[in-house]
């Protein structure tokens, strides 16, 4: 039976990814984490009458190096292996790092890199040809964001491990790909709407549900990342390559950005 791991599972996109396997798989082991324990007890009740999954629910931070042990310990001592990984979980303190403390950049950094770099390392012992690692990045990461240096940063650190550990796993049959998403319609984004960067906004929104499907969608197919939309992609690309056009359409994607917020707040 297949044992998926996902981090960050009572909410977003990990919350979606949590349906999104259980509508994939006829039969599941299913390790959801997540620091909430209130939220991982609703979600453990939510799946209690689904006769095709063995649950495990796990309260833990994975910012820590110990948590990540105890993830990785606990998974094997109880499914025996793990076949997919989805390292979901993400932290994101909002504004220019001249106005962050240090200790926010760290957090973010330990959350948004070195927790997926050192769940992977402990969960590759236990995975076999046909596994997948699945990392969970950003548009973000293609591009350098003003506003957002460090968030930038993890998520592009984060992509250039998933495609030089894809690399050096391709003989071993084992997966690793990324998803790069834009902005996407949760409270990840939503609940801090006036705090986050009007360019943000200059995107069109993707749903949790659609990030989840293409989150399968990497487990089985050839793809190395899935940048959502395919069109932002292109654009956060030319924005990387060509740094004089990303300053020169950065005013408009903000006013874009900014009058696309005021409809949001509205609605």
């Amino acid at each position: 039976m297949t044992t998926v791991v996902i981090s960050g599972a009572t909410k977003g996109v990990g919350r979606a990814c949590v349906d999104a396997f259980i509508e994939h798989y006829q039969s599941l082991n299913l390790v959801a984490v997540a620091r909430n324990k209130q939220e991982l007890a609703q979600l453990a009740a939510e799946l209690s009458d689904n006769l095709q999954v063995n649950l495990l629910t796990l309260a833990i931070d994975v910012s820590s190096l110990e948590g990540c042990q105890n993830l990785v310990t606990q998974t094997i001592s109880e499914f025996g292996a793990i076949d997919i990984l989805v390292n979901n979980a993400g932290l994101h303190h909002r504004g220019d790092l001249a106005k962050l403390a240090p200790l926010q950049a760290a957090q973010m950094v330990d959350l948004n890199l070195r927790s997926p770099i050192y769940l992977s390392a402990l969960a590759l012992p236990h995975m076999s040809s046909g596994s997948a690692i699945i990392m969970v990045g950003s548009l973000a990461g293609k591009a350098p964001l003003q506003g957002a240096a460090t968030y930038s940063a993890t998520k592009a650190g984060l992509r250039a491990f998933s495609f030089a550990l894809g690399d050096e796993l391709r003989t071993k049959g084992i997966k690793v790909a990324v998803v790069s998403p834009g902005p996407i319609d949760t409270g990840f984004i939503m609940d801090e709407i006036d705090q986050v960067e009007d360019i943000v906004y200059s995107q069109p929104m993707s749903s949790a549900e659609q990030v989840a499907a293409n989150i399968v969608k990497l487990c089985f197919d050839k793809n190395q990342e899935i940048a959502m939309p395919a069109a932002s992609g292109k654009l956060a690309t030319l924005g990387y390559l060509f740094p004089k056009f990303r300053r020169l359409i950065r005013p408009l994607l903000y006013k874009i950005g900014r009058n696309n917020k005021l409809k949001y707040k509205k609605a």
